[in-house]
């Protein structure tokens, strides 16, 4: 005997409670008219992850307690199909905790199973993370110092057990599920995309199988969240820790999956894609559902013939379409002819809006107004700030007169270093590029131009020129300026940066691994005088398991040095 369970990958809002709960009554019909009879959605799926401080506002869980109980009043005619709905969840009393020394109402990160009209059963997290882009300790108590224990249900002579996200990650969790009966686990997850997540989480799930001895199926949201993507790729393990089945990548889906009683799943599996097609896909579901879920009407970019400039319009191009997409070439007395006639290439081989703009006779007329302040004193980076300062405002200009978001271009080795201009290069309200490494900026646009791409004359070729891809990098503020006149080769940079910053390792450490002793300074002293920079930036789209943001949190004010 087997039983029919749909996995909803779904892309669903914060927020959008009452628009979250149509989307599940739909899917749930979807679901019932395909003949499952279990339907599993994503953790907090119904208000959207991560709701963040929306958790400490009353009305907000009211408005999800009152739409959980529309869901199941709405399928109460899917007869004999089951429902599993993540929400947040308060005690309407108060709870002794074993965290506190008093009685208070706690709040939950919960999964309550719906059917026939009711909610049957609702089951409480036990491991809260708090660490990377996590922060639930803030917000919830774990379910078992509130005392609340496992959730198993049966489904036509199935039973299943309920774990989200972080449970699946431990022991007790699934143990727990298992001595109340459980045969299958089922774990609902708001896991954020990085490189290299999906392949760890299947790792992971996986040694959770072989613990339990149980058929594991992980229901994954899909979509962009401000910094944080959902990249979905929920999967099903049978009881041996066999892959059985595996969703799509970045986009909705309902998986559907057949469990038996003797553990064996079947389904159909989609491959992974290479790691430059999912960190692409990331980036554009992205700049989409930030651009969409805030009402945005297009994007704008100042377009310089540079390549990260040349890559976030790629980008933006496919997440919006090119009518959406407007450029702007905004030419100093620095800028190569080679510049303006690449990115007007680039942009006619999108069809997007291009204009021309040229800074010089605002540069020299803020040159003029301090001519009086600056005698006699050496040009420097004044000068060439004062340029990246004048695009930025011009951008801002048509971004408030016409209603479109600018795009910034800075990837993460210049977030990184400061080579990027507050008021400047990093004005704008959306960092497309900003957990992306140079080096990784070129492997991106070197796939993008392998890939079959239709561009705006009908004919299939590479988007962006190659020149852009094969000219050394300039900021072309001064004359004769190249990237590496003020930092090391990015080869160098980058690497220095992923130790130190993403994976902690000392000076010393890093030294030791064979850098260059002065280079090594020279980075990490970068990354720390720069902080009062980056925290100025526009938020960005986070692609690797320690971005600057939410992941690093890190004091302006420190001696620290090491």
């Amino acid at each position: 005997m087997s039983v029919k369970v749909a996995l909803a990958q779904i892309n669903v809002t914060v927020g959008d409670v009452q628009g979250n709960a149509q989307k599940m009554v739909a899917w749930g019909r979807r679901a019932h008219a395909a003949g499952a009879r279990l339907l599993l959605t994503p953790e907090l799926s119904l208000c959207g992850y991560p709701p963040e401080d929306l958790l400490l506002r009353p009305a907000f869980i009211e408005a999800c307690d009152e739409a959980l109980a529309w869901i199941a009043h709405e399928l109460r005619d899917c007869v004999g199909l089951r429902v599993v709905v993540g929400h947040p969840y308060q005690a309407a009393d108060a709870v002794p905790l074993k965290t506190r020394s008093m009685a208070v109402p706690a709040r939950f990160n919960a999964a309550s199973v719906l059917g026939d009209g009711q909610v049957l059963q609702t089951y409480c997290k036990r491991e809260l993370p708090n660490y990377q882009v996590f922060d639930e300790r803030r917000y919830f108590v774990s379910g078992r110092d509130a005392g609340a224990g496992p959730v198993v249900f049966e489904v036509d002579g199935l039973r299943f057990g309920l774990n989200i996200c972080e449970d699946a990650w431990f022991d007790e969790p699934a143990r727990a599920a298992k001595a109340a009966g459980a045969q299958v686990l089922c774990v609902l997850n708001a896991s954020p995309f990085h490189v290299g997540k999906i392949e760890e989480r299947e790792r992971h799930m996986a040694r959770r199988v072989a613990d339990v001895g149980l058929p594991l199926l992980y229901a994954h949201l899909v979509g962009g969240q401000d910094e944080v993507v959902f990249d979905g790729a929920s999967f099903a393990l049978d009881a041996q820790g066999q892959l059985a089945a595996r969703g799509p990548l970045f986009e909705e889906t309902l998986m559907i999956v057949d469990v038996d009683t003797q553990g064996a799943v079947q389904g159909e599996v989609q491959p992974l894609p290479a790691l430059e097609a999912q960190v692409w896909s990331a980036l554009v579901v992205g700049v989409r559902d930030y651009m969409g879920k805030n009402g945005f009407p297009g994007a704008l970019i100042g377009l310089s013939g540079g390549i990260d400039s040349a890559l976030v319009l790629a980008i933006a191009v496919d997440a919006l379409g090119a009518d959406r997409v407007r450029t702007v070439m905004m030419p100093s007395p620095y800028t190569a002819d080679i510049s303006w006639i690449d990115a007007r290439d680039m942009a006619e081989r999108l069809g997007v809006r291009y204009d021309e703009k040229s800074i010089v006779p605002m540069f020299e007329a803020f040159n003029a107004s301090l001519a009086d302040e600056f005698v006699g004193l050496p040009l420097d980076a004044t000068e060439e700030n004062i340029q990246a300062r004048i695009r930025g405002t011009l951008l801002m200009a048509l971004s408030n007169k016409f209603g479109s978001i600018v795009l910034t271009t800075g990837n993460k080795s210049e977030m990184a270093t400061g080579y990027c201009t507050l008021y400047g290069d990093m004005a704008g309200g959306f960092a497309v590029i900003k957990d992306v490494a140079k080096t990784l900026v070129f492997r991106l646009a070197e796939w993008k131009n392998r890939q079959p791409t239709r561009r705006a004359d009908g004919t299939i070729g590479p988007v962006i020129p190659e020149r852009i891809i094969t000219r050394p990098p300039s900021a072309e503020l001064r004359p004769d300026q190249k990237d590496q006149d003020s930092l090391p080769p990015y080869e160098v940079l980058d690497a220095i940066l992923a130790r130190y910053m993403e994976e902690d390792q000392s000076i010393a450490e890093i030294i030791a691994a064979g850098f260059a002793p002065a280079d090594v300074e020279r980075v990490t002293r970068l990354i720390k005088i720069n902080e009062y920079k980056r925290r100025q930036s526009p938020v960005g789209i986070r692609i690797t398991h320690r971005a600057f943001g939410r992941d690093w949190r890190y004091p302006i004010t420190s001696k620290f040095r090491a």
